[in-house]
């Protein structure tokens, strides 16, 4: 009788690739990209450039550190998705050097110390922009306003300037100062530690129709691509579908309590960086929890604590503070929600 090797399943590979699944969630994140750009200027897709252009050299030097090949691993398109991911998280008018040692912190303290793409317990992109917010908090606070909403506008020579040249300069520091403001959620905060209510705050010409004045326009533009994801099989339902509807009854419960110091859960939900937060970084496969309770748990972690860094924080989006929380428990929530095999009592 011939012997026959049985090998483990699955037996059948679906197809999918890790270069595959990052060019598809790059394609995702370009309605979001493009609705940023139009707001927000071309300092964005230069931030966008800048990032990528240090995540490759950089994962280069590290895999090169590490004995890797290289052409193999810098093909999968991670470092570019990390890339990208960083450069929407902070402000288009950051100095150059924000993305180097944010990019770098990132790439070495979260992904390759672990092991590299697959073992590291923090989400990098996240990793990197809150060692840089935490680090140099002044110059993560000049944000760009909208289009028709800030007292001028940003011509690519002065954007050039701003990003290249930093606030060193006393011209420079002038036009940052002319050109930025508070972000809605930023400006929300503040208003309210003034003692001004919700209904006073949402006159300013900064909101819109539910949120902060350009930024709904661009969450939905994520969303869109969110779905893209959804349908395409890229991502789960659970980890998104907990996270925005954890967020939303936790806001609505707080507005009904009192609307005048709460804002409305439509206003948390299109600001700042919630749905790119939801779809794009909080069900990042390597970070996230993996068992199908889990991925809800994860998600409603990552809702209410942002919404509680928002409300009694001191940073007022508290998503990539929320994402690395609930990275730190991703272990404990997958231990105690594991599906029991069958026939286990």
């Amino acid at each position: 009788m011939q012997k026959t090797d049985i090998l483990s399943s699955p037996h059948k590979h679906d197809g999918s690739t890790v270069s595959g699944v990052m060019l598809k969630v790059c394609l995702a994140l370009l309605p979001g990209l493009l609705c940023y750009i139009w707001f927000f200027g071309i300092a964005v897709l230069i931030q966008c450039l800048l990032s990528i252009c240090f995540a490759l050299a950089i994962e280069a030097v590290l895999l090169k550190a590490r004995s890797r090949e290289l052409p193999l691993f810098l093909k999968d398109g991670s470092a570019i998705v990390t890339a990208l991911l960083f450069a929407l998280m902070i402000t288009p008018f950051a100095p150059w050097w924000i993305s180097l040692v944010g990019i770098s912190f990132g790439l070495l303290f979260a992904k390759h110390l672990y092991g590299g793409l697959g073992h590291n317990l923090f989400n990098p992109a996240v990793t990197g922009y809150v060692f840089v917010l935490l680090c140099f908090p002044v110059v993560m606070n000049n944000w760009p306003g909208p289009t028709g909403i800030s007292s001028g506008s940003a011509s690519p020579g002065d954007v050039l300037d701003i990003i290249f040249t930093g606030p060193a300069s006393n011209d420079t520091s002038l036009r940052i100062d002319t050109l930025s403001g508070a972000t809605p959620l930023a400006n929300m905060q503040n208003r309210l530690a003034s003692m001004a209510m919700v209904s006073e705050i949402r006159t300013d010409p900064v909101y819109g129709s539910i949120a902060g004045k350009g930024w709904e326009w661009i969450n939905l533009a994520w969303l869109a691509g969110g779905v893209g994801l959804l349908v395409l099989g890229v991502i789960g339902w659970r980890i998104p579908i907990a996270m925005l509807g954890s967020l939303f009854l936790v806001s609505m419960f707080c507005n009904f309590y009192n609307p005048d110091i709460y804002a409305s859960p439509l206003f948390h939900l299109f600001s700042g960086g919630t749905v790119l937060g939801a779809f794009f970084i909080a069900t990042d496969p390597v970070t996230a929890s993996t068992t199908p309770r889990g991925k809800i748990i994860y998600g409603c972690v990552i809702g209410i604590t942002a919404y509680v860094i928002r409300i009694w924080g001191a940073y007022p989006d508290g998503i990539a503070f929320a994402v690395l929380i609930s990275n730190a428990l991703v272990p404990f929530i997958d231990r105690y929600t594991r599906p029991k095999i069958l026939g286990e009592n």
